[in-house]
């Protein structure tokens, strides 16, 4: 009896006076009326910096500095000062995205600073000569790809391509005897030492990877299958030897385009009737259909106007279709626009408003739907009225030069060469006594 008691007590509420309101005290807010301060992210001044122009962007606190892109700073590293190039200026994001720690930048680099990068650029080609030279001495099978020094010229970092592992112990002995500072040799892939020494694609531009790209992307043959390209490596292939990182650019809309296509082999119902699928074209949204009433027949229709009855290959556990359904409706095709000129007055009357006055002619009156511009003089001519002096309009008189070479047009062919003759004569007579020459025969 006493362990139900204590049981039943148990589950008994506690009713205390400090779990009671008072009228002077506020109420505390539900958990569905937060303050806005609680539900606002979290957000973080930053600055995009770059250590190599068209490489990969970090994030850095600016501290008091006003950054803009295009800036040179001096940041700071787990290896130490190091000199970068501002890429974004400051802006906000919210402190999920920083990846800790947040390092800081240290100052916008002054002209010594340029200076003192300039000189170290200049050692590196030397470096690079020493570097390639040892390599040979101690024959060993790796391709020297570039050198880097430090900002504050600490340590010399050389970049390689190798097959396998290379035991290169000997090597930074020597190297660190000849420029008395810290060596190291980070081996890296094809598509790095591309991004590092750059140079044209097949497309005649720059290499993606070299101008805008931060990371290299996953990219596999089936790209290329769903893009329907030629599988030939040569064609789908980089300078690197590895898969063009642009197949990754449109793979995205292919395979949107891939759900509303139906597969090759899919049975499908036309206007025309049922048929098989031979060939989709996922860019204009169009497939061949070879129809069964006419298998030697193959006709394009659009995506909107078949009924897909079967996606795919037919298979053995697939349940039977009814081939004998009637054709879809024929879609109604929408007058195509006529091509109207200026000079084509039969169709511009059909399309020419009531309220629109017509054109007038010379005569001042509108003129009639297909009357060429040859009939309406004639026309005038006829309707102009006589001089009041009596005789003909003077307007309707000929001229004089028409006069004169009218007759000249009815005159023999005989006649008109002994006339050109005459002319070109008296050119030459002309022209000799300018030349001083004498008078031709």
């Amino acid at each position: 009896m006493n362990n139900d008691n204590t049981h039943q007590e148990q589950q008994s509420p506690v009713v205390t006076f400090s779990n009671i309101p008072l009228d002077d005290e506020p109420v505390s807010p539900g958990f569905d009326t937060l303050p806005p301060e609680a539900t606002q992210t979290p957000m973080v001044t930053v600055a995009d910096i770059q250590f190599k122009k068209g490489g990969k962007v970090y994030y850095f606190d600016p501290g008091s500095l006003s950054l803009t892109a295009g800036d040179e700073v001096i940041i700071d590293t787990a290896r130490g000062p190091e000199y970068g190039f501002c890429s974004g200026g400051n802006h906000d994001i919210p402190r999920s995205q920083v990846i800790p720690p947040l390092r800081q930048v240290i100052r916008i680099a002054t002209d010594r600073d340029k200076q003192v990068r300039q000189e170290y650029k200049k050692k590196e080609f030397e470096a690079l000569a020493v570097c390639q030279q040892k390599i040979a001495e101690h024959k060993l099978d790796m391709k020297l790809v570039s050198a880097e020094y430090s900002f504050d010229g600490s340590k010399i970092l050389f970049y390689f391509t190798a097959d396998g592992r290379v035991d290169f112990r000997d090597l930074v002995k020597d190297l660190a005897a000849i420029f008395r500072t810290r060596i190291e040799l980070r081996q890296i892939g094809v598509r790095d030492e591309a991004k590092m020494l750059g140079g044209l694609g097949i497309c005649g531009r720059p290499f993606c990877c070299k101008q805008f790209l931060d990371d290299f992307q996953p990219v596999s043959i089936k790209m290329a299958k769903t893009q329907s390209l030629s599988l030939n490596p040569t064609k789908i292939s980089g300078t690197c030897g590895r898969l063009m990182c642009c197949l990754k650019y449109e793979q995205d809309a292919y395979e949107s385009l891939i759900k509303t296509s139906p597969k090759n082999d899919s049975l499908v119902n036309t206007y025309d009737g049922v048929g098989t699928v031979t060939d989709t074209n996922l860019l204009k949204q169009t497939v061949k259909v070879r129809l069964e009433q006419d298998p030697s027949s193959i006709k394009t229709y659009n995506n909107c106007e078949i009924c897909v009855l079967r996606n795919g290959k037919a298979k053995k556990t697939d349940p039977p279709i009814d081939t004998n359904i009637p054709p879809l409706p024929k879609p109604e095709k929408k007058p195509e626009p006529e091509e109207i000129t200026l000079f084509d007055e039969s169709k511009l009357s059909n399309y020419r408003q009531p309220d629109q006055p017509a054109e007038r002619g010379q005569s001042g009156k509108p003129e009639a739907a297909g009357e060429s511009r040859q009939s309406r003089r004639g026309k005038n001519r006829q309707e102009r009225k006589p001089h009041p002096k009596g005789g003909e309009n003077k307007k309707s008189r000929p001229s004089k030069e028409k006069q004169e070479t009218a007759p000249k047009a009815q005159e023999p062919q005989e006649k008109q060469e002994a006339a050109k003759k005459s002319r070109n004569r008296k050119k030459r007579y002309y022209r000799s006594r300018k030349s001083g020459g004498q008078k031709p025969e």
